[in-house]
């Protein structure tokens, strides 16, 4: 029983992302909006409803430590999992729009709960704030869509005559397939991670070990089912959106509203304050170079950031686990792994920036 529901669970998934993907990109089409800012809010918003409705539980139950794990793991997972393996299946070509504007605001939101969680918590009016951020933000994105549809029509305006008009019924049809996806993709993600919480159990894994791992993870499924279909169907903008967008949802809003419906806020311990929400800026800071050099995420930087989620899931296990191996892989992080990469990425950028300028 429980294995059926695990794969049961993995068909949703990608039943429920291929419909969702195949009907944002359709209303793109009908509504005028491009797919990078569908990609950015409709699709980013509602794969990230799991993550949404997890922390808003954890906040009313009390469970502060949960909604902040959920939050910063799953962001950690979007980037380092979902965008690597979206970029091993097919490079993405990334928009010079996600460049200057959404990844440098993923970075802003990343180092503004730091900041909030320096005294120990993020407090009711902390949370208030991050909500009005996200109502800006999305505000702002559609409404500078708009404005470059217009120009886009002033300087080839349409013959008279040919101007189309969409029907009712193609709008509708586009919104209930995006609906009908979601729907599947929270139910496939939620059975999935009931299976591999019970699989997980009967192995004998620990209660930590699960939650940091197969919590975070499960939660952001939808985002890698979307991405990955997204990915193969050629819709990349919103194969890259998707990460961007919700990584600043799960900030803004699922942080957000968990910290104003939780009644003493929501709870930063010392250890998430000193390492997890560190990790997920310098995870967030590592997508500007790979972004910016050429403006494609190239297979072999999509291994590389397999390879850092799984280096931080064996980081978590030992230290789960207190094994004496844990003082050496963390050392040969942090001396070889990371300096060694991080002087990759700005050879490979300053290679890009001459070749551009020449």
């Amino acid at each position: 029983m429980v294995l059926f529901l695990f794969i049961l669970g993995i068909i949703l998934l990608v039943v429920g992302a291929e419909m969702l993907v195949r009907g944002a990109s359709k209303l793109a089409l009908v509504a005028g909006i491009s797919p990078l800012i569908i990609g950015l809010t409709v699709v980013a918003f509602g794969t990230s409803a799991p993550e949404l409705a997890v922390s808003i539980m954890a906040g009313l139950a009390g469970q502060a430590d949960m909604a902040l794990g959920n939050v910063v793991g799953s962001n950690i997972f979007n980037v380092l999992f979902i965008l690597g393996i979206s970029a091993v299946v097919a490079p993405l070509v990334v928009c010079q729009q996600l460049v200057r504007l959404d990844v440098p605001l993923m970075i802003a939101v990343s180092i503004l709960l730091l900041v909030m969680g320096s005294d120990g918590r993020v407090s009711n009016i902390e949370g208030a704030f991050l909500f009005l951020l996200l109502i800006a933000y999305t505000i702002f994105l559609f409404t500078q869509s708009k404005q470059k549809n217009k120009k886009i029509q002033a300087e080839c305006p349409m013959p008279a005559g040919e101007k189309q008009t969409i029907p009712l019924r193609a709008w509708l049809a586009n919104i209930l397939l995006i609906l009908s996806g979601l729907v599947l993709l929270v139910l496939g993600s939620q059975w999935m991670i009931d299976g591999a919480r019970a699989i997980a159990l009967l192995l004998g894994i620990s209660e930590l070990v699960i939650g940091l791992t197969i919590v975070a993870a499960g939660t952001s499924l939808p985002e890698l089912a979307t991405s990955v279909i997204a990915s193969l169907r050629g819709e990349r903008d919103i194969a890259v959106g998707n990460i961007v967008g919700s990584n600043i949802f799960n900030i803004l809003a699922v942080l957000g509203l968990s910290s104003i419906v939780s009644p003493e806020g929501i709870t930063v311990h010392a250890a998430a304050w000193n390492f997890d929400i560190p990790l997920m800026i310098v995870v967030a800071i590592a997508c500007l170079p790979i972004f910016f050099t050429g403006h494609i995420i190239a297979r072999w930087e999509g291994f590389l950031f397999l390879g850092y989620y799984a280096a931080y899931t064996l980081y978590l296990i030992l230290a789960s686990a207190q094994h004496d191996a844990l003082p050496f892989f963390s050392n040969a992080m942090l001396i070889f792994a990371m300096p060694l990469t991080a002087l990759t990425l700005v050879i490979v950028t300053f290679r890009e920036f001459r070749r551009s300028t020449n």
